[in-house]
């Protein structure tokens, strides 16, 4: 997804003091006090400052990510530790890569505005199959019964797994209002966590409600690593939980390093 700045801000602006507790203008974000989380840094390993990361997953000791970017957009399979892609395949130029998801032996990549998820053999990423999608795709994650899709909007579908066909809809707030701009999806011990686009924010979300019940405060990361491409467009995006491990790992789109971060409260 690229939005200009001058259409998004005052939403961003918005939300960024709704989650610190402040408020903008006549809206007044009064929600008694939720879990504020800060973070500390475990580990650092590299990652391909020319991934514009769009799905992040980690699976059976390895990661699967998902690009952006026409004529750029993949999914591979890499080495954690030293970054090293044993796998891979190019997307199309015509569509724009987003969220990935892994569902048994398949593996799913969201399209941006294609209408389409592509669906691959996770152990040769060769392609197996498509679904058709009606609205945009941004991010996707998986809570062992549906996949979960968000489009940008402050709403996320559930979607049957093997059809892909559209089974309920929740609508994701803070306080009552409409958290839009929900990114990447990673699904950890019973909650929806979602990168908020153009924001340090990850929003961990209720998914039988929608609320959010707390979020992780990333700011300063970003300064933790070099930006490739678009400075402006190397934004937080990209969730992977290691269930086995509890570990878990976040990064941006064209960021260098991949970070293994612990959660704590400021």
């Amino acid at each position: 997804m690229i939005l200009t700045m001058s259409k998004s801000f005052l939403t961003i602006a918005a939300l960024a003091f709704a989650l610190i507790g402040l408020s903008l203008g006549p809206i007044a974000y009064s929600q008694d006090a939720i879990a504020r989380y800060g973070y500390e840094i475990v580990n650092t390993y590299p990652h391909n400052i020319n991934s514009f990361t769009q799905g992040l997953i980690y699976h059976e000791g390895f990661l699967f990510e998902g690009t952006g970017e026409r004529g750029k957009s993949s999914l591979s399979k890499i080495n954690i530790e030293d970054g090293e892609v044993l796998m891979s395949t190019p997307l199309s130029r015509r569509y724009f890569g987003e969220g990935v998801e892994i569902v048994g032996d398949k593996v799913f990549q969201l399209t941006w505005q294609g209408n389409i998820v592509f669906v691959y053999d996770k152990n040769t990423l060769e392609s197996i199959g498509s679904h058709y999608n009606a609205t945009e795709g941004w991010g996707l994650a998986y809570d062992g019964e549906d996949l979960i899709l968000s489009d940008g909007t402050a709403t996320l579908q559930f979607m049957d797994a093997e059809t892909f066909a559209l089974k309920r809809k929740v609508a994701v707030t803070l306080n009552g209002n409409p958290i839009n701009y929900l990114n990447e999806l990673e699904y950890i011990s019973g909650e929806v966590w979602a990168n908020v686009w153009q924001t340090d924010f990850i929003v961990r979300i209720d998914p039988a409600t929608g609320v959010v019940n707390s979020f992780v405060d990333l700011a300063g990361l970003s300064e933790k690593t070099s930006l490739g491409g678009d400075v402006n467009g190397a934004v937080l995006n990209g969730i992977a939980w290691d269930a086995s491990g509890q570990r878990l790992f976040v990064t941006g789109k064209n960021w260098s390093n991949l970070f293994e971060i612990t959660l704590v409260k400021p």
